[in-house]
């Protein structure tokens, strides 16, 4: 496996999340949703704020704060996963997914001022927080990230194999 495969993994995820971003756009109003099923909608929604509309309405400052901190976050996954990428295939997945995500949602902070969320899931009367493909990449990232943290890594599992 080479390096690039894992920048392709996140640029695949950029335009994965991109594209439903510009269908659900188009599709949907701001605020209208279509019921799918009896847990899942499609809903448009706007967040200026980061995840769960932390600092949504803190007066707009708060875009520019998380377009630096985002780009900050993806230059240090970029470089994280060029020194990890040959030992930890795994966490170099995971990164790939967390950067691929962080740029997704980082495009729409730069072009819109707010990210753009469209899948909303519920139950009886309860309602997540709306969230959109880089999201569930960032999830998911972070979900490997935190398994190879309790169950280990190839290079931990190899170390711990040689003793």
């Amino acid at each position: 496996m080479v390096l690039w495969l894992f920048y392709g993994l996140s640029a695949l995820v950029v335009v994965l999340d991109q594209w439903s971003k510009q269908i659900a756009e188009a599709a949907m109003d701001l605020g209208d949703g279509f019921v799918v099923t009896s847990w899942f909608n499609w809903a448009l929604a706007y967040n200026e704020g980061a995840a769960w509309s932390f600092l949504s309405n803190a007066g707009g400052w708060q875009r520019w704060f998380f377009v630096v901190l985002s780009i900050a976050v993806s230059i240090a996954l970029v470089v994280w996963i060029s020194r990890v990428w040959r030992n930890e295939k795994v966490l170099a997945l995971s990164l790939a997914l967390v950067l691929g995500g962080a740029v997704g949602n980082l495009i729409d902070r730069v072009l819109y001022g707010h990210v753009i969320d469209f899948i909303q899931w519920h139950y009886n009367g309860w309602y997540f927080p709306t969230f959109n493909v880089a999201d569930m990449s960032i999830t998911a990232g972070a979900a490997v990230m935190i398994w190879c943290s309790f169950f280990g890594s190839e290079s931990s599992v190899a170390a711990n194999s040689e003793q």
